[in-house]
């Protein structure tokens, strides 16, 4: 069965399953376009390009009732989790009548994680879906029925990033109607600098106020704590990141407590939802005890809500939840230009060429074979650097036009992840949390020595696992520092005309596409290397 999916709002994508596989996943975010965008014409012409047959179903992930164009086939709504909301017609494509199928945003998350992980057709499980508005748990049984076991808190996600919103002064609270979405990631990553556990009178007002059971939380509510010591005190304030760290243990303790009084032990977890991408939180509940697996896919957040709504569709139609799939199923990388040699050296490209430079502290732009799907770079449109200085992190940030106490995450052999960061099981998409070994990797290091690691094997990421294999053939160490190749606010960067504008606008030393060697010719760094080297 041919299954071609699409969720058109907020971080949309296309995703297409062929007879239980997932052949690519099409995010409209990527190719250096806005995050979180909505599906553009241009994403349905990539879509239809990848395609050899016409589909026999055409799915559309739930939305908001006001959220979509009036008219039109009838399609399901954000909320549900029961299969007996699920929509089901006949639709004309291409002049054949194929199938149209649609169910809820909600049920989307969670068939995404039964169906992408590892648990057998008929394993009853519980699922968390925790993230901008929802935050719940749900017992899975062996036919795959669907019950919410309780809604824990409203807007886990959104009430996070408030506290970020509260702290920062270039954020408008007086107009804003939800938090941006890129605060809850960096409130994470201050979280880590917290020293202190015991909240004052003051944060436990604030927190009782954040974590309230109302339907909506604006911003502009925040308002009502201008007085405070956090207010608008700005993000990097001692005092402030203190209280994030208090801030994040309570709001999982929320989750926690409910998980250990009403849940049976035991079973295995599914994680869906923004906050999925969390690897603190993650890393707690995996060493909660409380359950027997735990697993959170990469595309956790609503990039993954296409893939969900095709999967749903493939339950309905065959009885199947289950597929095959690949963390590399986006698009090929687009050659819409040359390289201009005026401008850059070409070098005759080998893994040891490339190690070395890496070794020699040059930073490159990495690009091989299809993109990943998710947020999350993990070795095929990334920027890569040698782990080991402090400097290198605060260069990479530069470079990355973000703030300096974001960490920069290690990718790293699997064999060595249990040496460097006492992870003894493959953890290939950078999901958890591990705490360093060694101080030498001070790059990749957070301020709490907690690392966020991939680990790479012949299996998940072949041509990685070579350069890293040279890399700890020149260096000792088979690990290197990970980041996303992408403009600020936009996501991976997939033609090369952007790859030669990105390298000039933020000074990479150069880049590697496919094996070929581009190395900027104005960059002090490379010119050092090049002098020793040539």
């Amino acid at each position: 069965m041919k299954i071609l999916s699409y969720n058109p709002g907020h971080d949309g994508a296309f995703a297409y399953i062929e007879n239980g596989r997932l052949v690519f996943s099409i995010e409209a975010e990527k190719s250096s376009k806005y995050r979180h965008s909505s599906l553009s014409i241009p994403d349905t012409f990539d879509a239809l390009a990848e395609l050899h047959d016409i589909p026999d179903v055409l799915c559309k992930g739930g939305w908001w009732p006001g959220d979509s164009p009036q008219g039109g086939e009838k399609v399901a709504e954000y909320r549900g989790s029961d299969h007996g909301q699920m929509i089901v017609s006949k639709k004309q494509l291409l002049g054949k009548t194929i199938d149209f199928f649609s169910s809820s945003h909600e049920r989307s998350h969670l068939l995404c994680a039964f169906g992408m992980s590892s648990l057998a057709k008929g394993t009853p499980c519980y699922a968390l879906l925790w993230e901008g508005v929802i935050g719940a748990f749900y017992e899975i049984d062996p036919e795959l029925n669907v019950t919410k076991v309780a809604d824990v808190m409203p807007e886990p996600g959104h009430r996070y990033a408030m506290l970020y919103a509260l702290a920062d002064p270039t954020f408008d609270k007086s107009t804003a109607e939800f938090s941006r979405l890129s605060d809850a990631g960096k409130l994470m990553a201050l979280a880590s600098f917290s020293k202190r556990s015991q909240p004052t009178a003051e944060e436990e007002a604030i927190m009782s106020f954040l974590l309230q059971d109302c339907e909506h939380l604006k911003p502009r509510d925040c308002e009502a704590f201008k007085g405070s010591r956090h207010y608008n005190v700005g993000v990097e304030d001692p005092e402030f990141c203190n209280f994030a760290g208090i801030f994040s243990n309570r709001l999982f303790d929320r989750f926690h407590r409910f998980a250990e009084m009403s849940l049976k032990r035991g079973m295995p977890l599914l994680i869906v939802g923004g906050c999925g991408l969390n690897c603190d939180w993650n890393t707690k509940w995996k060493d909660s005890g409380l359950f027997s697996d735990v697993f959170v896919p990469p595309v956790a957040n609503d990039s993954g809500s296409a893939i969900g709504t095709a999967i749903d569709a493939q339950f309905h139609f065959t009885g199947d939840p289950k597929i095959k799939w690949d963390v590399y199923s986006g698009l090929q990388f687009i050659f819409d230009e040359p390289v201009d040699s005026s401008l850059f050296d070409e070098w005759e490209a080998s893994n040891a060429t490339v190690a070395a430079m890496l070794a020699g502290d040059l930073i490159l732009g990495w690009v091989s074979g299809r993109y990943e799907i998710g947020p999350r770079a993990l070795g095929n449109r990334s920027i890569l650097a040698a782990p080991f200085n402090a400097s290198t992190r605060e260069r990479l940030n530069i470079i990355k036009q973000r703030e300096q106490f974001r960490p920069i995450a290690p990718v790293c052999l699997e064999e060595e992840a249990k040496k460097w960061f006492g992870c003894s099981q493959p953890s290939p998409f950078m999901l958890y949390t591990y705490q360093a070994t060694t101080d030498v990797l001070a790059a990749v290091t957070h301020v709490n020595g907690t690392a966020r690691i991939q680990t790479v094997s012949t299996v998940s990421n072949l041509t990685l696992f070579e350069l890293l294999t040279a890399f700890k053939e020149q260096t000792g160490y088979g690990v290197l520092c990970n980041t996303s190749l992408n403009f600020k606010s936009k996501g991976f960067i997939n033609k090369m005309s952007d790859m030669s504008a990105y390298t000039l606008q933020h000074e990479l030393d150069g880049f590697v596409v496919e094996g070929r060697v581009y190395m900027l010719k104005s960059s002090v760094a490379y010119q050092n290397y090049s002098r020793s080297h040539r």
